[in-house]
C-alpha cells in the first residue's frame, strides 16, 4: 500500500447510531482496501512515453496465453487508475488488477498522468487532487498518442475493439477522455468527433462533481483538482462528465452499494444527467461491495468487471 493516507475518507456521523454503523463500514473498507493492496506490483511487458515528463508514460500488458484457442488479436483495454488523482496513488497499485485482465485474455494499456503534488503547509491532506491543466493535458495526449504506441509496442491488440476503463479518479478521467467531442468549443482537448471506442466502464467514478462536492468525496479532491472554490463553477463544465452529455459511447458505471469513498449515489447522479440528456448508461449495483473489490483480483466484484468489459469488447 502507499505511505500515504487513504485517498477518500467518509465523513463522520454526529449520532452514536451513526457512529456505530460508520465505524462498522470503515472497518469494512480498511479491509477491503487492505487485500486490494496487498498484492504485489506487477512488471508491464514494455513501457512508452507519450511526453517529456516522468509521468508521461504508459505501461502495456500482453494478453496471457489463454490456451490453443486463444485469437490471433485480443480487445485493448485502457486502464487510468483512481487515487484521488493525488501524486501518493500512481499506476502501480493498479497492476495487479491489469494483470488480472491480461489474464482474461485482454491486450491493456495502464496510463499514467501527472497527480496533485505537496499539500500547502498547515493543511493536513498529504497531497492535494491533480494539477490543471495538466492531468487533463496528459489523458488527452496519452489517448492521443496510443494508437501509434500501441503499433509498436503491444501488436496483439486491436485498438478497433477499445474499452477505456478507470477506477474512481480514473473513472472520472475515463468518462472525460470519452467526452471530448461534447468539451466546450474553446476547449483545448477538444476534439472533432467521438473516439473510436468499444465503450467505457468506470468503477465507482467521481461521475457528477456537485454530488461529490455535497457528499465531500475524497476530502474535496473534485474541488482541489479544479483549482479550488475561485475556479471550480468556470472550470467545471470543461472537466465534469455530468455536465458532458450525451457522449454516444456505450457506457456502464460499476459501483459497490457499500462503497463509502464513493458513494453510490455520485454515479446515480451521472446516470440520471444522461437519461436527462436522452442516453441510456448501465449502472451494475453491487450488494456488500466497498470500494476497492471492484480492483482486486482475488474479489468476486472483479470477475464482474472483467464480465462488463467483455460485453463491450468482444
Amino acid at each position: 500500500m502507499p505511505d500515504a493516507a487513504a485517498p477518500c475518507d467518509a465523513a463522520e456521523p454526529e449520532n452514536t447510531a451513526g457512529r456505530d454503523a460508520a465505524a462498522r463500514a470503515a472497518a469494512r473498507a480498511a479491509a477491503e482496501e487492505e487485500s486490494a493492496f496487498s498484492h504485489a506490483p506487477v512488471e508491464p511487458d514494455g513501457t512508452a512515453a507519450y511526453g517529456d515528463h516522468p509521468d508521461q508514460v504508459i505501461d502495456f500488458y500482453a494478453p496471457r496465453d489463454t490456451g490453443s484457442s486463444a485469437p490471433a488479436t485480443a480487445p485493448l483495454v485502457v486502464v487510468l487508475h483512481g487515487g484521488a488523482w493525488r501524486a501518493p496513488y500512481d499506476r502501480r497499485h493498479i497492476t495487479p488488477f491489469v494483470d488480472f485482465l491480461a489474464r482474461r485474455g485482454f491486450a491493456v494499456a495502464n496510463v499514467e498522468y501527472r497527480r496533485g503534488g505537496a499539500a500547502p503547509a498547515g493543511e493536513g491532506e498529504a497531497a492535494v487532487a491533480g494539477r490543471w491543466p495538466d492531468t487533463f493535458d496528459d489523458v488527452a495526449a496519452a489517448l492521443d498518442a496510443l494508437p501509434a504506441l500501441v503499433r509498436e509496442a503491444l501488436p496483439q491488440a486491436d485498438t478497433r475493439r477499445t474499452v477505456v476503463i478507470g477506477h474512481s479518479a480514473g473513472g472520472h478521467l475515463a468518462l472525460w477522455a470519452a467526452a471530448r467531442h461534447v468539451l466546450p468549443a474553446d476547449a483545448p482537448w477538444r476534439t472533432d468527433g467521438p473516439a473510436p471506442l468499444r465503450g467505457v466502464v468506470a468503477l465507482a467514478p467521481i461521475a457528477d462533481f456537485a454530488v461529490a462536492g455535497k457528499l465531500n468525496v475524497c476530502g474535496g479532491a473534485a474541488l482541489q483538482l479544479l483549482g479550488g472554490p475561485d475556479e471550480f463553477d468556470v472550470r467545471r463544465p470543461y472537466a465534469d462528465p455530468a455536465l458532458l452529455l450525451p457522449t454516444g459511447i456505450a457506457t456502464t458505471l460499476v459501483q459497490g452499494r457499500a462503497d463509502v469513498e464513493v458513494p453510490q449515489a455520485v454515479a446515480e447522479a451521472y446516470a440520471e444527467a444522461a437519461a436527462k440528456a436522452g442516453e441510456v448508461v448501465g449502472l451494475t449495483l453491487l450488494e456488500d461491495v466497498g470500494h476497492f473489490p471492484l480492483i482486486d483480483p482475488v474479489a468476486d466484484a472483479c470477475a464482474v468487471v472483467a464480465e462488463e468489459i467483455a460485453q463491450l469488447a468482444w
